[in-house]
């Protein structure tokens, strides 16, 4: 018979064995911040989150993440940040971003296990933050402060800003910065060349008089919108946006609500091209008048879905972004060209619709929509109580207008007439 001593020897030696590897296992498992987490944090947020950029505040050293982990685990389980609405199964853009399942999975499981720090590797290089390192052409202020009123509401004004220019330009980017990135929570920006419209300077959008300048026809009803994180558009060497000598820019902002006396002076910066330009800008706008199923009207208590339906695409264009835009009732939108053979061109998709997220959608190369094409969209909308942004309760019938309290489905297009090649071309991040 065998020693019931040695046997007890072998089954612990065989247990510790078993654990010691276990352990083993477990390290090497085990994430830390420096070795697994800093370059999904550097590659996906600090864009935003670093000094001098939207964020509201830095995720660039371990102690930035670690004091926020309660919030980070939660924002970016539900998706909220980082903030990308469209389907990427749909169509992809070059300014696209989002957090895979798995670098989710990583975040979270690295917070639960302690938020080890690890071993600190060679320095990452900070990323560009979405704030371009060049000097403007043009910086266009709002003429005067605007004191955002501490009524814990939210607030949302039109500003008139003349930019002087004596002879046309063409517009390689424009850029909006905000004067109090806390509070500006995103805007619009239109151009106006009647200088008529300078009255709208300061005005809410729920003064009524409002509708009186909506009947000046705009040179862009939608030139450029921005909301926190939204990287600027910069068109390539050649090609450029004209913009016309003493043009008006009007600006759409939205204040988020302040229980305290804010101020904010936003500004415009414009970067005008530098060689010449051979290609101009387009800028095509499908927008309510081109609903198929008219009238564009929103009962209350009511889920309607709305069409639209470009006229036929009379030549080869190469498209370079696309931008949808709805308010507070808006749900889904999604939108696609199809070819006169019967080829559909997938353009965007968004199936849960934030307003508070708008942003123009490039696409990583020229986007050619042949000759005889057709551009279609589909918006629907919620005008129910069980739409939690409903600006009214109970809800009220609602039709088109400016402000937030009304709607609106604008689908906008920057495009170049095709060139032969447009489509192996690839645009720089």
């Amino acid at each position: 018979m065998p020693d019931s001593r040695l046997i007890l020897r072998i089954i612990s030696l065989y247990v510790l064995l078993l654990a010691t590897r276990s352990l083993l296992m477990g390290q090497d498992l085990d994430q830390t911040y420096y070795r697994d987490i800093q370059p999904i944090i550097y590659q996906n947020c600090v864009q935003c989150h670093q000094p001098g950029q939207s964020g509201p505040f830095s995720l660039l050293t371990y102690e930035d993440l670690a004091n926020r982990s309660n919030m980070i685990q939660y924002v970016i389980k539900n998706r909220y940040m980082p903030p990308w609405y469209a389907d990427p199964t749909y169509q992809n853009y070059l300014n696209e971003r989002g957090l895979t399942d798995k670098e989710i999975e990583s975040i979270v499981d690295w917070i639960k296990s302690g938020k080890v720090a690890g071993i600190p590797v060679d320095t990452l290089e900070i990323p560009d933050g979405l704030i371009p390192n060049k000097s403007p052409d043009l910086r266009v202020e709002m003429n005067n402060v605007y004191q955002i009123p501490a009524k814990g509401i939210d607030d949302f004004r039109f500003f008139h800003m003349p930019t002087n220019i004596e002879e046309d330009k063409y517009l390689q980017a424009i850029e909006f910065i905000p004067g109090n990135s806390r509070y500006v929570h995103h805007s619009r920006i239109m151009a106006d060349t009647t200088n008529n419209i300078e009255g709208i300077d300061g005005l809410s959008e729920m003064d009524p008089s409002v509708y009186d300048f909506q009947k000046v026809p705009l040179a862009d009803d939608f030139l450029y919108g921005w909301v926190p994180g939204n990287f600027p558009l910069f068109f390539p060497d050649g090609v450029g946006k004209k913009l016309y000598a003493n043009t008006d820019l009007v600006l759409n902002i939205h204040y988020a609500p302040s229980s305290s006396i804010q101020s904010d002076r936003s500004a415009i910066q414009l970067y005008f091209s530098k060689k010449k330009v051979k290609r101009e800008v387009q800028t095509m706008i499908l927008r309510e008048n081109d609903i198929v199923n008219q009238p564009f009207f929103l009962p209350a208590d009511q889920k309607p879905t709305f069409f639209i339906q470009s006229d036929t695409i009379e030549s080869d264009i190469s498209l370079i972004s696309v931008m949808p835009h709805m308010h507070y009732l808006g749900k889904s939108f999604e939108s696609y060209a199809v070819t006169l053979a019967s080829d559909t061109i997938p353009l965007i998709r968004i199936p849960k619709w934030d307003f508070n997220w708008q942003t123009m959608y490039q696409f990583e190369g020229y986007l050619k929509i042949p000759a005889g094409s057709v551009i279609y969209a589909i918006a629907a909308y919620d005008n129910t109580v069980n739409n939690p942004l409903n600006q009214y309760f109970p809800p009220r019938n609602v039709t088109y207008g400016w402000r937030t309290v009304d709607e609106m489905m604008n689908l906008v297009f920057y495009y170049l007439d095709y060139k032969k090649g447009d489509e192996k071309v690839k645009f720089k991040k």
